[in-house]
C-alpha cells in the first residue's frame, strides 16, 4: 500500500511539474482542430479537371504526390488559386505548391490550419535543394500564436548546420496548454504521433531525404510514440520527460537515437515514472536506456538547447548534416 501511495504521489508531482511554462489549465475552448479542413467540401465537389480530387481524409501522401505529378502546371496552379487551404495543408503536395498556397503568411509556410489554437509548419533554408532535412518537434504551449521560439530554434540549427540543410519547425499537433493532466499522459502525444508520421510520409513522397527529428520536452513523447512508424534517420530527444518506453530498443526504429539533458534543466528533477497512464517512463539519458548521450553541460535552461555557441547546438548541427557517426 505504501508503494502504491508513493507511485501515485510521484505521478501527481510529475503532472504538476512537467508544464515548464506558466499557464492555466488546458483550455477546452481552444481544442485541437478536428474534422475536414476549411474548403474541403468545395475541393471534393470540384470537377474542373474531369476527375475526383484526392480526399484529404483518406488519400495517402504517395497518392497525393502521384495525383499532382499527373497534372499540368496550369492545372496545379489553378487548384492552388481555388483551394489554397486544402493544397497548403495536404501532405504529399509538391513543396513549391504548398509555399504558393500559404504565401499570405510571408514566410516559407509548409502548412497552416487556423482552427482552434492553430497548427503551423514553417521551413528555414531551401527545402527543395537540401541534402539534409531536420524537423524540430516542440513541447507544451506551442501553437500558431506562440510559434516564434520554435522558428528561432530551427533558424539557429539551420545556420549552424549550413546551407545544404533545411530545418522545419513543426507545430503540427495540439500541444498541452498550461499545467494539467495532458502534460502527464500520452493522449495528445498519440494524436501528435499520427500527425508526425503522416508529415514525414509526405516529405518522403515529395522525394526529400529521411529527416532527423529533434524532439523537445513533451515533443519527445510524440517522437517516441511515432518512432516505429516514421522513416527518420535519427531521433534526437532533448529535455525529455521520457518516451513512454523502457529503453531505445522498445522504440522499434532503425533510426539512431540520441539524448541530451542539461543538469540545469528543471526537467532533471521530474521523476521518471509511468503509473496508471501518468508519467512518461525511463530517462532517455540514463545509462541503461541505450541512447547515445550528447553533451549538454553548457545549456543554461530547459528551452535553451539550441543556444548558439553551446556544444549541444554544435552536436545537433553535426547530426542534422549527416555527420557524427
Amino acid at each position: 500500500m505504501r508503494r502504491f501511495g508513493t507511485l501515485l504521489t510521484t505521478a501527481v508531482v510529475t503532472t504538476l511539474v512537467i508544464g515548464g511554462t506558466p499557464g492555466t489549465a488546458s483550455a477546452t475552448s481552444r481544442s485541437a482542430p478536428d474534422g475536414p479542413l476549411p474548403g474541403t467540401a468545395a475541393w471534393l465537389a470540384d470537377r474542373s479537371l474531369g476527375r475526383q480530387l484526392p480526399d484529404p481524409a483518406t488519400a495517402s501522401p504517395p497518392e497525393v504526390a502521384a495525383f499532382f505529378a499527373g497534372l499540368t502546371n496550369a492545372e496545379r496552379h489553378r487548384l492552388v488559386e481555388d483551394h489554397p487551404t486544402v493544397v497548403g495543408n495536404l501532405d504529399g503536395t509538391p513543396v513549391e505548391l504548398r509555399y504558393e498556397a500559404n504565401a499570405a503568411a510571408g514566410d516559407q509556410v509548409l502548412a497552416y490550419d487556423p482552427r482552434g489554437r492553430g497548427l503551423i509548419t514553417q521551413v528555414v533554408g531551401d527545402l527543395r535543394r537540401a541534402a539534409h532535412v531536420a524537423v524540430v518537434v516542440p513541447g507544451a504551449d506551442v501553437d500558431a500564436a506562440r510559434f516564434d521560439r520554435t522558428v528561432r530554434q530551427a533558424a539557429d540549427l539551420q545556420e549552424e548546420a549550413g546551407d545544404d540543410t533545411a530545418v522545419i519547425a513543426w507545430a503540427g499537433y495540439r500541444t498541452p496548454s498550461g499545467i494539467g493532466l495532458d502534460l502527464a499522459t500520452g493522449r495528445l502525444a498519440e494524436s501528435g504521433a499520427e500527425r508526425l508520421a503522416r508529415f514525414v510520409d509526405g516529405l518522403d513522397a515529395a522525394g526529400l531525404p529521411d529527416p532527423v527529428l529533434f524532439c523537445h520536452s513533451y515533443g519527445s513523447v510524440v517522437c517516441g510514440l511515432a518512432a516505429a512508424g516514421t522513416d527518420a534517420s535519427d531521433i534526437v530527444v532533448l529535455g525529455s520527460p521520457g518516451l513512454r518506453v523502457d529503453d531505445a530498443a522498445a522504440l522499434r526504429t532503425g533510426a539512431r537515437v540520441w539524448a541530451a539533458k542539461s543538469p540545469r534543466d528543471w526537467i532533471d528533477r521530474v521523476p521518471n515514472v509511468e503509473f496508471l497512464g501518468l508519467g512518461h517512463g525511463a530517462d532517455p539519458t540514463s545509462p541503461g536506456f541505450g541512447a547515445t548521450v550528447l553533451p549538454a553541460d553548457d545549456v543554461p535552461a530547459h528551452d535553451a538547447y539550441f543556444t548558439p555557441g553551446t556544444t549541444t547546438l554544435t552536436a545537433f548541427a553535426e547530426i542534422a548534416g549527416g555527420g557524427r557517426r
